[in-house]
């Protein structure tokens, strides 16, 4: 097909078609036309030349121009594309670098091979630009809910019509064994949308527990006018749910507003869902009440909050062990998912029961170590005393205010613990040193001898090395690995350090090393001052 005996006007034609079927501005079309012609034209003259065509946007003309630029000596490595100053001086008057030299030439005339490799290039500019709209119209939608239509079904993945673009839904975002056919319409949450080698990926879900939220706010009017707020959402999809929420009108009642007249509103989530059945729980900014709210239909006798580990332990009666931890686990796997927490559920015996070990074991540590007898070392016991540092440095006052204790009784009891601890921390301490623990961390303020030992069996010998520890590693923590929560222990956890603690003993080491500046520690300290001013 030779450009020139083709109706220019045909072009444009063309162009306007395209960008119209794909939704995309002509101009890109016309642009993909001029590189796929410059192609074409570069296999006619050599590849080494820089030729240029432009299609007028009027006439629909192409104009083939040769572009020389004009280089640094030095530089000048191609002389079909590339000139020198010199070399210019007889084309142009004053020449300067980066001066252009464009030359007009002969149209060509495109051979099969040459047409169908100009329309290779054109479907790939026209691909690429029909991706770029694509993301730009989903990226921001992500989050929200889509209607679309199941196209097909690839190894178990349903691709979605979504309109203008496609979206996957695969098989585990899917509601247990839900089956489409090719037509069948269908309601999805996008749940991400990434810009992939093979164009914009929009991601579906009918799993995650955002789906759910955005279906109650379809439903829900006050919801979607932020009168509720839904605090928290955890699924087993397609069995069951729990779903938190809070009223900011004292007047409404949330857990109402979202079951809706005989059950409406919650009905018509269920239905979309499976047939999952919800719990919907008034939250609560006290963690033991949402908690207790969150087990429901369980009845809960005591909760024992353990705020630094994340952990909480619920007693409930005996015969509700089984409700509250639900079939295969799943009110109590929801109530965790819902409150954050990991949580622990004991019966009344069982918790009796581990009350009464404790009991016993530290009844037998006051009786081996201060030489009493058992009734003298549960009286120790019932009046809260837990070990022997309790006993040894508390004010003589509070022993002589037990039974049985007298002023003579108290001091050796006293005597006898102190003589104990000091005993251990000696032979803590000699331990260390055989560990090969150094001066620097033994004069080091705030590590007992025990500590010492401790840090000394993991390998940390020397103030540098307990510089370099994170807080977690000293105090234990908690981290969440695919959904699950896991314990980080501490090398100094046993000791009941608290990460507050550790981080501050860890920092004070970095700046008796120089490693940190104590003004930088200032900072933040002062900030926090502030805001619990502010917040005042």
């Amino acid at each position: 097909m030779a450009i020139t005996s083709a109706n220019q006007l045909e072009l444009l034609q063309t162009a306007e078609a395209v960008a119209r079927e794909k939704m995309i501005d002509p101009d890109l079309v016309i642009q993909a036309m001029e590189d796929s012609l410059a192609r074409a034209a570069k296999s006619r003259y050599g590849a080494e030349m820089d030729i240029r065509v432009k299609i007028d946007r009027k006439t629909g003309r192409a104009s083939f121009t040769r572009v020389r630029t004009v280089v640094e000596d030095e530089l000048a490595e191609n002389h079909h594309a590339q000139l020198t100053v010199k070399q210019a001086k007889q084309y142009l008057a004053d020449p300067q670098i980066g001066d252009e030299i464009v030359d007009e030439v002969p149209p060509v005339d495109l051979g099969r091979i040459a047409a169908q490799s100009a329309k290779q290039v054109i479907l790939q500019k026209v691909r690429e630009a029909e991706r770029d709209r694509q993301f730009e119209e989903f990226k921001d939608r992500k989050g929200t809910i889509i209607n679309g239509a199941v196209k097909r079904e690839e190894y178990g993945n349903v691709i979605v019509d979504i309109g203008r673009g496609e979206g996957i839904l695969r098989r585990n975002e899917k509601i247990g064994r839900e089956a489409y056919r090719i037509g069948d319409r269908i309601r999805c949450y996008i749940k991400d949308v990434r810009r992939e080698a093979r164009g914009p990926q929009v991601f579906l879900s009918r799993t995650d527990p955002q789906f759910m939220a955005e279906l109650f706010k379809m439903e829900v009017p006050e919801i979607y006018d932020g009168i509720i707020e839904i605090k928290a959402v955890a699924r087993d999809p397609g069995s069951r749910a729990k779903i938190a929420v809070i009223s900011y009108d004292n007047s409404i009642d949330p857990v109402g507003a979202c079951v809706g007249m005989r059950g409406s509103r919650v009905q018509a989530v269920v239905n979309e869902l499976q047939g999952e059945k919800i719990d919907i729980i008034p939250w609560n900014g006290d963690t033991a009440t949402f908690l207790v709210n969150a087990l429901q239909p369980a009845e809960v006798s005591k909760v024992v909050f353990d705020e630094e580990a994340g952990k909480i332990e619920v007693v409930v009666p005996d015969e509700q062990l089984s409700l509250a931890i639900g079939r295969r686990g799943q009110n109590v796997r929801l109530a965790s998912q819902l409150t954050g927490l990991d949580i622990d559920i004991l019966t009344e015996a069982e918790e009796s029961q581990r009350r009464q070990a404790e009991f016993a074991e530290r009844t037998k540590l006051f009786m081996d170590t201060l030489d009493v007898d058992e009734m003298m070392a549960q009286l120790l016991v019932s009046e809260g005393f837990t070990n022997l540092e309790e006993v040894a440095y508390v004010e003589l006052d509070e022993l002589l205010s037990i039974d049985g204790f007298d002023e003579g009784t108290a001091g050796e009891r006293q005597a006898r613990a102190r003589d104990y601890l000091e005993a251990a921390n000696a032979k803590a301490m000699e331990n260390a040193r055989a560990l090969g623990v150094e001066d620097s961390l033994v004069e080091f303020e705030g590590l007992t001898p025990q500590m010492l030992e401790a840090l000394g069996q993991d390998g940390i010998k020397t103030l540098e090395d307990f510089a370099t520890c994170a807080d977690w590693e000293l105090a234990g923590g908690w981290t969440t690995e695919n959904g699950v929560r896991k314990k980080d222990e501490g090398v100094l956890e046993k000791f009941e350090m608290t990460l507050e603690e550790a981080q501050t003993l860890v920092m004070t080491a970095r700046v008796m090393l120089g490693w940190v500046d104590p003004a930088e520690l200032e900072k933040p300290q002062e900030e926090a001052a502030e805001d619990e001013e502010a917040e005042a």
